[in-house]
């Protein structure tokens, strides 16, 4: 009996990961991640038929059409403080970060904008709204995307060169390379290391994301509780990596955050404890997703 294989690459790069020389001879490289969302997210103010009911720390319970107030005030939280406590370690620092920005949310707030124009941070592309794209028309997808990308290019005068759905359709990332500027998407979770695929003909970069290491595991059951336990999850796989990166094929780790929740006091200390633990070592590239993905693509047409 013959079964149909499915369009899935299980294999990888196998016992053998590609070899790459990271800049300084770091055996790592770090990129945290800001998912900015903020006022993005389901709320009939946005005509959506039901409130935002994930991704916080309330439960939303709520009839359709009808706003709950309580959950937008904890998004608004994000926006509002939780955004600029963690803007302030990683300047405080020296380190780069990669925003994923839904183009709505940075429209509404224009005081983030012009701080990320006058700063090195990279701005990628997180859709127009942070909702499902399951079932979106394709058209009504490329329009968003467009969108997304003329907003952050007018706000703050950057072209995003990166993607992050996280809720895709099946039709994202073709859309995508229809976009010149779009050099990878990291709607993948498959890999240590970033891998070219086939779309359409073309060859399209993914630079994976994480959903271990993401404050997620804040609002998620059975997830993180304290800051504390972040930061040892965050120190656990740091060292994994960088051990196996010695040994000749360097990693990448990507740590996910969110202003509404890892911006809160208590989960914040975990997070600026592991800044403080990996800064200045000689073994790791603290960078943004931009430059791995131009590495990965220098190689690879090398």
């Amino acid at each position: 009996m013959t079964h149909p294989v499915p369009s899935r690459d299980l294999i990888g790069y196998g016992r053998h990961p590609m070899v790459v020389q990271l800049p300084g001879g770091a055996n790592i490289a770090i990129n945290f991640v800001i998912n900015y969302e903020e006022g993005a997210e389901r709320t009939p103010v946005n005509g959506d038929a039901m409130a935002e009911n994930y991704g916080h720390d309330l439960a939303s319970n709520q009839a359709l059409m009808q706003r709950s107030l309580s959950n937008e005030s904890l998004f608004e939280y994000g926006s509002r403080c939780g955004i600029w406590r963690l803007t302030d370690l990683f300047d405080k620092h020296n380190i780069p970060v990669t925003f994923f920005t839904c183009g709505y949310a940075l429209m509404l707030n224009p005081i983030l904008s012009e701080y990320l124009t006058d700063t090195h941070h990279e701005v990628a592309g997180h859709g127009w709204r942070w909702i499902n794209h399951a079932g979106m028309n394709i058209d009504e997808e490329r329009e968003s995307i467009r969108q997304t990308i003329d907003i952050i290019r007018e706000r703050t005068g950057k072209t995003p060169c990166g993607w992050y759905t996280g809720r895709k359709s099946n039709n994202t990332r073709q859309l995508l390379t229809e976009f010149d500027n779009i050099i990878y998407d990291s709607d993948a979770y498959a890999d240590d290391l970033p891998y070219f695929v086939e779309v359409k003909g073309k060859e399209h970069l993914i630079v994976p994301y994480t959903l271990d290491c993401n404050d997620f595991g804040f609002v998620s059951p059975n997830g993180f509780v304290t800051g504390e336990q972040f930061f040892d999850y965050l120190v656990a796989a740091y060292q994994t990596l960088s051990s196996e990166g010695k040994s000749g094929v360097p990693k990448m780790m990507t740590i996910a955050l969110h202003p509404r929740i890892s911006g809160r006091p208590g989960r914040f200390d975990g997070v600026r404890r592991f800044v403080e633990f990996i800064s200045g070592r000689p073994d790791t590239w603290l960078t943004r997703r931009e430059d791995i993905a131009h590495l990965w693509w220098q190689m690879a047409t090398s």
